[in-house]
């Protein structure tokens, strides 16, 4: 099952310093693709390959994001985006996505992303289309 929310453990990771979303920063954050059998929700700690989707013109782990609007705030939210993403000519089949921080070590998990139904692509361009940005619909908010 997969359950959209911020990760708990990514909440922690902030006060501990262990993220940065600035401009210039030398952190690299992907969002990988998954099935329904995935398990994600605010208790997932990091990526993993468990029930990751799979299929031409995907790779394990996902694709790099870039973020198009570094931390801000409007009123008591601060918040930030990501730059839509786009898999190339694929064949494949996702029920949600996990955004997380790639650091070749701990791998952490960050966000988890519902679709609210499989999506599927046949030969064709998967697209993660990513909100306005505001301090209501940011993928990540923080009020």
């Amino acid at each position: 099952m997969i359950t959209q929310a911020m990760c708990t453990s990514f909440k922690v990771g902030l006060l501990n310093g262990q993220f940065d979303f600035g401009s210039g920063t030398s952190q690299h954050f992907y969002i990988a693709l998954y099935t329904s059998a995935a398990n994600l929700s605010s208790a997932t700690t990091a990526y993993s390959t468990a029930n990751e989707a799979s299929g031409a013109g995907y790779s394990p782990g996902g694709q790099e994001l870039s973020v198009s609007i570094t931390p801000t705030s409007s009123g008591t939210t601060a918040y930030l985006n990501f730059s839509d993403v786009t898999w190339n000519t694929t064949t494949i089949t996702a029920r949600g996505a996990l955004i997380y921080k790639a650091d070749g070590v701990t791998n952490p998990a960050i966000v988890v992303l519902e679709f609210g139904e499989d999506k599927q692509t046949n030969a064709g361009d998967f697209v993660i289309q990513f909100p306005a940005t505001d301090a209501a619909t940011a993928p990540i908010q923080i009020a």
